[in-house]
This record gives structure tokens, C-alpha cells and sequence, in this order.
């Protein structure tokens, strides 16, 4: 009677072991099937020509906040012309910006370079009274839509800076800059430009 017992006990032993083994293996499994080693990333668009439809000459009028984050609502009106130049066929532009208004007169540049391992722009303004570049807003374009961020200091306060480009077509597009004092939450626009193209696209500038 004793041996019989002994029999049944080491055979439920080896089912229980078995069992465990089993339920062991199962979530391993279940993750090999989820994310098959070896899976390709997703490529990437390459978008070193994304800017090719700003190369010219625009007519500019711009509309801007003076005094951005304050809760003021005071705007001022500028008119002026940009210049963008292609350069290393496309990978890099420069534009040259001057406007005007009873609020006075702004000379612009601003760099902008491909990087192709990221697949993306990064975008560093200057104005003629610093002569130094700026913190770059760094994005790409999806759908025809440009949208460009980084974070910086504005009047002693950390905030978060977005330039969007949109509305494009072969004569027209609209630029917006934005800030944001509570990370991304909310956004204040304080500079809108649109630009009316003058020139014909395929003539280079000089």
C-alpha cells in the first residue's frame, strides 16, 4: 500500500512540474510574437528639399505681437520683402528678412540646415541690433505642414518656442511663431507673416 502511494505522489510531482514549466515558457513566447527579434524600424521620410518652395523673392507683411507672455494684446504691422537663397542644392537656405513699421525697422537672417541622419531642420534667426544667431527651433514637415520647437529664455523665464510654416502654394505661404510659459499647454502666437511671392520660382537669386 505504502509503494503504491510513493507511485502516485512522485507521479503528481512530475505533472505539477510539468505544468509549471509550461506556464513558465508561455509569457516568453507570447513577447516573441509581439516584437519578432529583428523587426525593421520605420523609415523615415528624406526631406532635404522641404524648403525648395520658399527659394525667391516675397512680398512680406507681418503682424506682430509687441509685448508676448504680458497679457497684452497690442500688435504692430510691418511690410518688407524676404530673400531666400538656395544652398549645398537645397540641404541649407539662407533668408534675409527686412520689414518695416511705425514700431521701426527689422533686418533679419536666418540659417537654415538638413541634417540627414535625423531627417530634419534646424532654424537659427539673427536680427542686424545682436549680429548673433539665435537658440534653433529644430522639426521637419508632414502633410505640408512645417512645425519647428525648442526652449529657450525670454525675459528671464524658461519657455518653450514653436514656428510653424503652412498654408503653402506656389505664390503664398504663412508663417506663425508661438510661446508657451506652461510647457506645451497653451500657446500665445506673437508673430504671423505672410508672404505673397514676386518673383518667378524658376529664376535663381542672386
Amino acid at each position: 500500500m505504502r509503494n503504491v502511494q510513493n507511485h502516485l505522489l512522485i507521479a503528481f510531482l512530475i505533472a505539477l512540474s510539468s505544468a509549471d514549466l509550461v506556464a513558465a515558457a508561455r509569457p516568453r513566447a507570447v513577447l516573441a510574437q509581439a516584437a519578432p527579434a529583428g523587426a525593421p524600424h520605420p523609415v523615415r521620410r528624406a526631406g532635404e528639399h522641404d524648403f525648395d518652395f520658399e527659394i525667391g523673392i516675397w512680398k512680406t507683411h507681418i503682424v506682430r505681437r509687441l509685448h508676448p507672455l504680458s497679457g497684452s494684446s497690442t500688435w504692430t504691422q510691418l511690410d518688407g520683402t524676404s530673400v531666400v537663397r538656395k544652398i549645398w542644392d537645397g540641404r541649407a537656405n539662407l533668408v534675409e528678412l527686412e520689414v518695416r513699421g511705425v514700431a521701426g525697422r527689422v533686418e533679419g537672417l536666418s540659417l537654415r540646415l538638413y541634417n540627414p541622419q535625423s531627417h530634419q531642420w534646424s532654424i537659427s534667426f539673427a536680427n542686424s541690433r545682436s549680429g548673433m544667431l539665435g537658440q534653433p527651433t529644430v522639426g521637419e514637415f508632414k502633410n505640408g505642414r512645417g512645425e519647428f520647437y525648442d526652449q529657450e529664455y525670454f525675459e528671464g523665464r524658461s519657455i518653450l518656442v514653436r514656428n510653424v510654416w503652412l498654408g503653402i502654394t506656389p505664390t503664398a505661404c504663412r508663417f506663425e511663431q508661438a510661446f508657451s510659459d506652461d510647457g506645451g499647454k497653451t500657446w500665445e502666437v506673437n508673430w504671423i507673416a505672410t508672404d505673397t511671392r514676386v518673383d518667378d520660382k524658376s529664376q535663381a537669386v542672386p
